[in-house]
């Protein structure tokens, strides 16, 4: 049985001194045997971490310990060993890179639709209302290449500093419609819906991006596999590494 835990989060929410900060996180995270990457913004924290199971959650207790980090919400998976070279906490500009500063989901979250309420919607192959649902792929075209839901909207994106204009350039295809905007954890999404939604379209967030809708769904409305930022590469809708990994 896989005896390393693995662990992905993200939290949007003001951080007046995340310089300050790095070394804490830092310090706590390699006193427990943590590998992997902690990245600080003044927008928020994303990370990913693996190790022994009770240091992991242990280390997750403490941060949410913190009053600006109690929503830190953490999508687990397990592998036979460590996916990561070594601990990694670094201080950015933006958790996740937009390039969009009106944007800013640290002051309140797009609207977010459950792995549950998207799973209904797709078997009637409409919403509640019955209006068209579109999905749209957030993330840069080789991860998309692993895996997507099907019939969902791929623009072919290098970077997600791209994601805006491409959006823009095919409103059009979104018009009148239910759009949600899906990734792999809900990082980008949520930046993403954000963005659509100031461009007038009805946009959600898939709340736990893709893991968390293979730990909810499975592989319903999926083919392929979901490619992840460790050594494992990519993940089946079971939350296993992908064959040969």
């Amino acid at each position: 049985m896989a005896s390393v835990l693995n662990v992905s989060a993200y939290l949007f929410t003001r951080i007046d001194d995340p310089a300050s900060l790095r070394p804490v996180l830092r310090e706590r995270a390699s006193e427990a045997g943590l590998r992997g990457t902690i990245l600080l913004a003044e927008e928020g924290v994303n990370l990913f971490l693996a190790g022994d199971a009770i240091a992991v959650r242990g280390f997750l207790d403490e941060v949410r310990a913190d009053e600006r980090f109690r929503a830190l919400a953490a999508k687990e998976s397990w592998s036979d060993e460590v996916p990561f070279g070594r601990l990694l906490v670094k201080v950015k500009s933006e958790i996740i890179r937009m390039d969009r500063p009106a944007v800013r989901p640290q002051d309140g979250r797009a609207p977010a639709v459950t792995p549950d309420t998207l799973r209904r919607w797709l078997d009637r192959g409409a919403d509640d209302e019955g209006r068209e649902v579109v999905l749209v792929d957030t993330r840069n075209a080789f991860e998309v290449d692993y895996g997507t839901f099907v019939g969902a909207k791929d623009w072919r994106i290098e970077r997600f500093t791209q994601f805006p204009d491409a959006a823009d350039s095919h409103r059009d295809e979104l018009e009148g419609k239910t759009v949600v905007s899906f990734c792999t954890g809900g990082i980008r999404c949520e930046k993403a819906a954000l963005h659509l939604r100031a461009q007038g379209v009805d946009a959600y967030q898939l709340d736990g991006g893709i893991l968390g809708w293979f730990e909810a769904q499975g592989g319903a409305h999926w083919t392929g596999d979901c490619f992840v930022f460790d050594g494992r590469e990519a993940l089946d809708p079971a939350l296993a590494a992908r064959a040969g990994a």
